[in-house]
């Protein structure tokens, strides 16, 4: 199980290349084409970092190539300047177009030297040599790469997915002039308000991943040194386990000595410690064409891309600034599957490999071995429309079409775009020890992340009694939402704390086949409930993240939080739905329901049941493209 653990995790959370390298069948084209140096760059403080160069075997003075670069805290396997992954880049179509490819361990991380934190504070003013970030690692890495790398062009360009994807952003500070494109995919922007955690609420679905950040190596070595604080469930249903398990705080009992997790207790709230590892306010000048990849149905960072790109967009109006939105998972574009599917959905074959040659392919050649100006011949914003299952462009993104509009959560069920005559409520009783699961899929619930949650049939949460349903008639036309959704509760509850979670639901008609590659034959398109976007905000933090504040008893409050953005078109004959709870577990840890300092260290005592109310002029503040 351990050993099916560690592998699972280096597999989901690091890139195409580990995917490759670990996944595929062998295949001599990297051998046959390249040949592989490793060595240590030393950075400005004398930490060196383990790096490996695979150069197509014709490199020289009069035949030159760009370089990419990926720097990585999964490890650059495989070790050895004999042995040879089974793909080199974002995608082998690149791999055999002509780059240098570059990987790097991250400090502290496998082979390289130095000491390993997780998303590297940010130095702006950097005074002394000892002043060391991400953007000073990049920075090195590549003046030593273009001077000392036969046969390189001069032009270096970055990617990474998920964790790389940080690095890939966080190099973009380094301003170096070498560094022209930059395409940062799912990368993390802020972990107060991505992957670990949602608008600071903890994604207890992460906790079997602890062993992989929080736990510093003696030595350099290519070894997994992290497997000796995996948790051993006693079970492989997730949710009984970790309901078991009972409050955060019994985690110790594994992770008493693990950096990460006692960071994440001791820091409940946006205080400085989070507020440094974020990356989107340090955007000035932005020198790398930058392209943004996410996915509408990342379930680890959504947040991410579509951060960045708006940080970019706003602190540097003249940079080359693209995003990429597709129908996909994690990290799921840089691998072709033939019939694109996410959880139930299925939206066409191929989507990848469109990806793969028509933007990222296009974007890198551009920019590394063309003109490199900012007529690269893409547009300021791809993305795919996840209802009509067709891919839209776009010269700004949100657009500037789009017209906002209110969508009421009227109390007798009705979802309205007009106002309510009356007000009135809806109430529900939320029980922290039988929350809702947050998905149906119990074989997902002790993975990394639960990739396939947000496409999924949201039937059997919607008929529970502590979840709240509010629909709409059937529509008479195609309603096209794009950009970013608002949601603006007025709810009241008999605790003191209370988390809200909303969900966008797309309601199929009754009349809908299956289509032919549904991976669950158990599963019916008829009426299907497909969730569309849905997020949590913890009350607490309804006024302020860096000072959370109980709720007055029984009290009419404001609680108003962001869903992220969406492109989906809600067909004719469709329905638009929206469910409102407090509780999708393990997903989310639960909250207490009684307000206490630090959730995290909460008492089996502090967990109640708690009557909640959403007040009628409750509404879903949306964009609407005509």
């Amino acid at each position: 199980m351990i050993k099916k653990l560690t592998l699972f995790i280096q597999l989901l959370a690091c890139s195409s290349v580990l995917f490759a390298q670990r996944g595929a069948a062998p295949d001599p084209y990297v051998k046959d084409h390249f040949t592989k140096k490793e060595l240590y760059i030393t950075m400005r403080d004398g930490t060196k970092l383990f790096t490996a160069i695979y150069s197509p075997k014709d490199a020289s003075k009069d035949k030159k190539y760009p370089v990419i670069m990926q720097r990585t805290c999964y490890s650059i396997a495989p070790y050895g300047e004999d042995k040879f992954p089974a793909k080199l880049g974002p995608s082998e179509i690149i791999m055999k177009e002509g780059y240098i490819f570059v990987y790097q361990d991250v400090r502290g991380r496998y082979k390289s030297e130095g000491v390993f934190t997780n998303m590297t504070p940010v130095i702006d003013d950097k005074k002394s040599k000892k002043d060391v970030d991400e953007g000073s690692d990049t920075y090195d890495t590549i003046d030593w790469l273009v001077k000392n790398v036969n046969g390189n062009n001069g032009k270096v360009g970055q990617w990474g997915i998920s964790y790389p994807g940080f690095y890939t952003a966080a190099g973009i500070l380094s301003n170096h002039p070498a560094l022209k494109a930059s395409s940062p995919q799912a990368p993390i922007s802020d972990f107060f308000f991505d992957d670990f955690h949602h608008n600071g609420s903890f994604l207890e679905s992460y906790i079997f991943t602890f062993p992989v950040f929080g736990v510093q190596k003696t030595d350099t070595t290519s070894k997994a040194w992290y497997s000796s604080q995996n948790i051993k469930p006693t079970t492989k249903d997730g949710y009984q386990f970790l309901l078991d398990v009972g409050p955060l705080k019994n985690f110790d009992q594994w992770y008493k000595d693990n950096f990460f997790w006692q960071e994440t207790m001791n820091h409940p709230s946006y205080d400085e410690f989070w507020q440094k590892r974020s990356l989107p306010k340090h955007y000035k000048k932005v020198m790398p064409a930058v392209m943004l990849v996410g996915g509408w149905y990342d379930a680890e960072d959504l947040t991410g891309p579509l951060a960045i790109h708006r940080a970019i967009a706003k602190s540097d109006p003249n940079a080359y600034n693209t995003i990429v939105m597709g129908p996909f998972g994690h990290g799921r574009w840089s691998r072709e599957t033939g019939h694109t599917l996410h959880s139930n959905v299925y939206f066409g074959d191929s989507i990848a490999t469109f990806y793969q040659k028509n933007i990222e392919a296009k974007f890198f050649n551009h920019f590394l071995k063309g003109k490199g100006d900012k007529n690269s011949g893409l547009p300021n914003a791809y993305m795919y429309d996840t209802g009509k299952k067709v891919w839209q462009t776009f010269d700004q993104w949100p657009a500037a079409a789009a017209t906002h509009e209110k969508l009421y959560l009227n109390a007798d069920g009705v979802l309205s775009f007009g106002k309510p005559n009356g007000s009135g409520s809806s109430s529900f009783v939320s029980d922290p020890l039988k929350p809702v699961p947050y998905t149906e899929d119990n074989t997902t619930t002790e993975g990394f992340t639960p990739h396939n949650y947000m496409s999924e049939d949201q039937r059997f949460a919607g008929r529970r009694p502590d979840v709240l349903t509010f629909q709409s008639a059937v529509l008479t036309e195609d309603i096209t939402l794009g950009g970013e959704i608002m949601s603006k509760l007025q709810v009241a509850t008999t605790g003191t704390d209370a988390d809200w979670i909303v969900k966008l639901i797309d309601v199929y008609p009754g009349d809908e086949p299956n289509h032919p590659y549904l991976p669950n034959k158990n599963i019916l398109m008829s009426n299907y409930w497909q969730m569309v976007r849905s997020e949590i905000m913890p009350g607490r933090f309804r006024n302020s993240f860096e000072k959370p504040e109980a709720f007055v008893a029984n009290q009419k409050t404001a609680v108003n939080f962001s869903l992220q953005d969406v492109l989906h078109t809600f067909k004719k004959g469709h329905k638009i739905m929206i469910q409102v709870q407090s509780t999708a577990f393990p997903l989310f840890a639960r909250n207490p329901q009684k307000f206490v300092p630090n959730p995290y260290k909460a008492e089996a005592s502090d967990y109640i049941k708690a009557t909640h109310t959403v007040f009628g002029d409750s509404f879903i503040d949306v964009e609407v493209l005509k």
